[in-house]
């Protein structure tokens, strides 16, 4: 009752979050970017809360529970980078652009209506099925802890988040996001010395996951050996852990759900610092968790969704803030989804603009109904939390990443190139993942993602060399190059230069860390 109970409290607050900031939404600029006003800690809030979601909370989870916590660690070791990587190269010059959507700024950056019309489709396809796996997964942990039926859950999910999404748009999206990334943050970092005390205590606790017999080699680099694999021989599954590493890198750097972020910071500089605390989070909520995951296995090796080892009201805040890393990912999605309908497809396909007034109408009628086709595939489609999810965000690696990255810095790049880059990239994605279908398997080191994104660069070289390149593209691509002076330059880059010794100061923690809870536990016999 007391699992319930929290969860309603906190749907109340995020429902009621989206009510109260309606009133102040007047224009599309609040509803598309929350009027460009994020400070550093929204920024950061709304980036980790719209990538964590119930594919890290459950499937990854449930994935380090199975044997593969190392794995996921190596993982993140790669895909926490693109913070960095994708303020610096793509993120920041996206926010100079002043688009409302990141198809905008392709179809701007090219002009052409074409890419646009590409970058929107495959945003709107990919984010659905994308939401479709993090609807799911919410609905099945409030089936487990209500006890209402899995299609009653579901729907409860879809009030809760298409409500104040709808209603708020960005603004209430960037608002809740914070609430949520510190909910998730504090479940995640309270549970962590609960979770080892009830598994024996340090260092016995990771010294008996080391050790278990129901799972060899647990802790070691390549996860567990032996007839429960899944991942194949060692070196296979290192191979993966560090091909899909680098492969969400691109996803954080350049994926509609989480480069849009940036525009809705206050500036520059506020994008840039949001993106090195995003970095530091990811890192030590992936580190906290899955080596709390590791230990639970110790305790009981087929722990039921619905056993709690942890206080009640710990409890109540653990089961909360998974139920906000999805909502918050969920609303993230539908707002985008939404935006792109509208601005990048409705409003293209008329001859006149939208008013305000009709976009912002418009953008809440396109919520609504894309919302009710997410529940109704949710009813049909069995859930797949973890493996729906990264197929979704791949499609991005490949269709997105190589065109995001030269439409910055190549001069050389056409529309007919990054049309056909983002065409090839997601159905080379798509065609990889169908080969299954056939009885084709394929090896690690060719992933589906690694398919799409040979055919997108290939389609990108071999496009850029037909068409030609007008003085609209060149002009918009020096106004994005060129660094914007901000109000007070000097304090705020006196504020900005202190962050690479922050993410060097936390990086050398980080590895602390790891040395005392994992690496000396190990090796200390």
């Amino acid at each position: 009752m007391a699992f319930l109970l929290g969860i309603i409290v906190s749907f109340c607050v995020y429902v009621s979050i989206g009510i109260f900031l309606f009133r102040k939404v007047k224009s599309s600029e609040e509803y598309y970017v929350s009027g460009r006003s994020g400070n550093t800690l929204m920024i950061t809030g709304t980036l980790v809360a719209s990538f964590l979601s119930t594919v890290s909370f459950m499937g990854e989870a449930g994935f380090s529970y199975e044997g593969y916590p190392i794995l996921l660690l190596i993982l993140v070791i790669f895909n926490a980078s693109g913070y960095i990587f994708g303020v610096f190269l793509f993120g920041r010059y996206l926010r100079r652009s002043k688009s409302l959507t990141v198809p905008e700024f392709f179809g701007n950056r090219f002009h052409s209506k074409k890419v646009r019309l590409a970058a929107a489709i495959t945003t709107i396809l990919g984010i659905s099925a994308y939401l479709v796996a993090v609807t799911q997964g919410a609905a099945v942990l409030l089936a487990e802890v209500s006890g209402v039926s899995y299609p009653m859950a579901l729907v409860i999910m879809w009030v809760v988040y298409s409500s104040f999404t709808i209603l708020s748009g960005a603004k209430g999206v960037m608002v809740n996001d914070t609430v949520m990334f510190f909910l998730f943050s504090i479940a995640t970092y309270l549970s962590f010395p609960y979770i080892i005390k009830s598994a024996g205590g340090f260092p016995d606790a990771v010294t008996k996951a080391a050790n278990l017999a129901e799972r060899p080699d647990l802790l070691s680099w390549h996860g567990i050996t032996g007839p429960a694999a899944t991942m194949g021989t060692p070196w296979e599954a290192l191979a993966w852990a560090v091909i899909m590493g680098l492969v969400w890198g691109i996803v954080i750097a350049v994926s509609p759900w989480q480069s849009s972020r940036y525009l809705m910071a206050r500036n520059e500089h506020v994008a840039i610092r949001a993106g090195v605390w995003a970095t530091i989070s990811i890192l030590t909520v992936y580190l906290f968790l899955h080596i709390s995951i590791s230990t639970i296995t110790t305790i009981k090796a087929d722990i039921a969704p619905t056993e709690n080892i942890v206080p009640t009201w710990l409890g109540v805040i653990i089961v909360s803030g998974i139920m906000a890393a999805a909502l918050s990912s969920c609303s993230s999605f539908l707002q985008i989804i939404g935006s792109s309908i509208t601005r990048d497809i409705m409003e293209q396909s008329r001859k006149k603009e939208y008013t305000d007034h009709h976009l912002l109408r418009a953008s809440r009628i396109s919520m609504v109904v894309i919302s009710l086709i997410i529940l109704l595939i949710g009813l049909f489609q069995p859930p797949a939390v973890m493996w729906i999810g990264y197929f979704a965000a791949t499609l991005f690696a490949a269709s997105w990443g190589p065109i995001a990255i030269s439409s910055v810095f190549s001069k050389k790049v056409t529309k007919e190139g990054a049309f056909w880059s983002i065409v090839f990239g997601f159905f080379g994605v798509i065609l990889g993942e169908s080969l299954s279908m056939f009885g084709i398997s394929l090896p690690v080191y060719f992933n589906p993602v690694i398919i799409g994104l040979i055919l997108s660069i290939g389609a990108l070289i071999i496009g850029s060399k037909y068409g030609t390149i007008t003085i609209e593209e060149r002009e918009f691509q020096a106004n994005i190059l060129q660094t914007p002076i901000e109000i007070d330059e000097q304090k705020e880059m006196a504020i900005t230069r202190r962050y690479p010794a922050y993410l060097m100061i936390s990086g050398v923690m980080i590895i602390m860390v790891t040395l005392v809870f994992y690496y000396w536990p190990i090796n200390m016999n």
